[in-house]
């Protein structure tokens, strides 16, 4: 079990900024877990001498369980970025599962956690009440953890392959950004396109076109957070698109701003 203090954004937007306001940790998982989790997260703040601030980040093809107090749940990919105002003093704890790694849990299609969140007690056997008073009690991270692996544990299921092969395709995906259409995903895995749709409607909740544009726009958020000067035709190539305008278009209906407001 580790903690990633120099992490990338991971769709968190102006991550560099958002340390001011409050404490990020992400836990690798256990092995056993972490075929089906990808980290562990919490996010602390104390903001009561200080102004509220907004946080956002860019919607991701993962399912989150988050313990939260009275908000505690477990919470579909979401299709829209999403907000949250850091105010007091509080903290959340979170589990970020891999794509399609929650549906072994569930065992039906994820896309249906697209409209509200589940209940923890239908799937860990254990309500949200005594989830949120075992872990927003104390400030041990390492403790929140073990703990919290040790409730899915006791809910893990066998290793599914199709969950090995949706993260494959994940890593492809972000690994060649010239990989900007479903067609080339297919080719390459050598996998039907109707079928390939079905998988990921199934397992992960959102469809592989989805996925592609959403890793293009998180590398473009992280590539503007990180440079003083910007090129959006430059940008726009690199990142696949053939043309400036496309790129400006997708950015803003992710983020809610065009390139030139998310950097200034």
């Amino acid at each position: 079990m580790s903690s990633n203090h120099d992490m990338p954004s991971l769709g968190v937007l102006k991550l560099q900024e958002s340390r001011k306001n409050y404490h990020l940790s992400r836990y690798t998982p256990s092995e056993d877990v972490g075929f089906f989790v990808k980290h562990f997260w919490r996010v602390s703040w104390d903001l009561l001498d200080k102004e509220p601030f907004m946080q956002e980040v860019i919607p991701n093809p993962c399912v989150n369980l988050v313990i939260e107090q009275n908000k505690t749940g477990i919470f579909g990919p979401a299709k829209n970025k999403f907000s949250y105002l850091v105010e007091g003093k509080g903290q959340v704890f979170g589990v970020k599962f891999k794509p399609g790694g929650f549906y072994p849990f569930l065992k039906k299609a994820v896309s249906d956690l697209s409209n509200r969140p589940l209940d923890v007690k239908s799937v860990f056997n254990i309500d949200s009440q005594t989830f949120e008073k075992s872990i927003l009690s104390h400030n041990n991270e390492h403790a929140m953890v073990e703990y919290v692996e040790k409730i899915i544990r006791a809910k893990l299921p066998e290793e599914n392959k199709n969950v090995t092969f949706i993260n494959e395709i994940i890593d492809y995906i972000c690994e060649n950004q010239e990989v900007t259409k479903v067609d080339q995903v297919c080719d390459y895995h050598h996998i039907n396109k109707r079928k390939l749709q079905r998988i990921f409607q199934q397992y992960v909740g959102v469809s592989p076109k989805w996925v592609i544009k959403l890793y293009r726009l998180q590398n473009a958020a992280e590539m503007i957070d990180q440079n003083v000067t910007h090129n959006w035709l430059d940008l726009s190539i690199n990142l696949g698109y053939y043309d400036q305008s496309h790129f400006i278009k997708d950015f803003k209906t992710i983020t809610g701003k065009t390139p030139d407001e998310y950097a200034f």
